[in-house]
């Protein structure tokens, strides 16, 4: 782990992808024995297959070009080596070394809560009939790192609607899958497990939101959310819950695994907004992943470049205040 001590005007050097989350910094010790457990018990680097050994499978799909940026897609290394998957691990290329032993199928998920439609449902029927498309969305983090990746998958409303939520649903919440003994950070209280996470209904149904299978064309590798994953291009990359076996309609606004761990600093909302500024950092540019080490920090684009498309939904709201 990497703990950085500020020097007079070193502030601008230090890449907001270098600081330690507060909720990782103060489990350190946790982490380190499991560093040191992880030695003793040969349960190091060399004892977790790598995620590219994992099968990846072409996948049939069209491309929607409404709903795509024009910009450049990062390449297909830099959106599978350097991510945010702390059930893998806390550091960036933690999840491709540590995820080959994942097991992403068969796959269920569940269904339950509010609705009408309610069970246990192998994948394939989740995603059923609706057809594959290929969006390609801009990612944006908290840590001020940002993507641009074509991701393969379906309408999160399609999904909704036919689960058939009663008047009382006014969220929809998720649940990440719990396998310690294949998911090797979930062994250790970095965050409350297993993650969860949540949107508000009219969020959901935004045509924007996507459940993604895939990206580049391919099934998505274990480092990336592995079979099933939220997309929602105008949050916070947190927002993007991997890895999803429970799908749950609310009346009350549902826990979320960042916001659990360190409330002032992560909101319920997630939305990126430049003028709101992270307690230890600024919000207010980002390093764009791939552009290289110069000239590659840009200012930050309210909703991440998708204002035009989202901001109605948040008319009135004091984004301040629900960040």
């Amino acid at each position: 782990m990497l703990i950085r001590r500020k020097r007079p005007g070193d502030c601008a050097h230090v890449q907001p992808s270098e600081i330690t989350p507060e909720g990782v910094y103060l489990n350190r010790r946790l982490l380190l024995q499991a560093a040191l457990a992880a030695g003793a018990t040969g349960l190091g680097a060399a004892a977790w297959p790598t995620a590219s050994q994992a099968k990846v499978t072409d996948l049939s799909f069209k491309r929607n070009q409404r709903f795509s940026t024009t910009e450049t897609p990062n390449s297909y290394e830099d959106v599978t080596t350097y991510n945010n998957f702390y059930e893998f691990g806390t550091g960036k290329g933690d999840p491709v070394a540590n995820s080959g032993r994942f097991k992403p199928e068969p796959w269920t998920v569940t269904i339950s809560g509010e609705a009408e439609v309610k069970g246990k449902f192998a994948l394939e029927d989740i995603l059923k009939p609706h057809a594959l498309e290929e969006r390609v969305y801009r990612l944006r983090c908290v840590e001020a790192w940002s993507m641009v990746i074509p991701w393969v998958g379906v309408p999160l409303a399609e999904v909704v609607k036919r689960c058939k939520p009663t008047s009382k649903a006014k969220y929809v919440a998720f649940k990440t899958v719990m396998r310690p003994a294949e998911m090797p950070g979930q062994r250790y209280p970095v965050l409350e497990w297993p993650y969860v996470e949540g949107l508000r209904m009219d969020e959901a149904m935004h045509p924007l939101s996507l459940l993604a299978v895939g990206l580049y064309g391919k099934t998505l590798p274990n480092q990336n959310g592995a079979p099933l994953r939220l997309v929602t291009p105008w949050k916070y990359g947190f927002k993007g819950i991997k890895s999803i076996v429970e799908i749950r309609f609310t009346e009350r606004e549902p826990p979320t695994s960042w916001n659990i761990a360190a409330s002032h600093e992560y909101g319920f909302y997630a939305n990126v907004n430049p003028q709101v500024d992270h307690p230890r950092w600024s919000q207010a540019r980002e390093r764009h992943i791939g552009a290289g080490l110069f000239n590659s920090r840009v200012p930050t684009q309210m909703f991440n470049g998708y204002a035009k498309e989202v901001a109605d939904l948040y008319r009135g709201m004091d984004l301040r205040k629900n960040f």
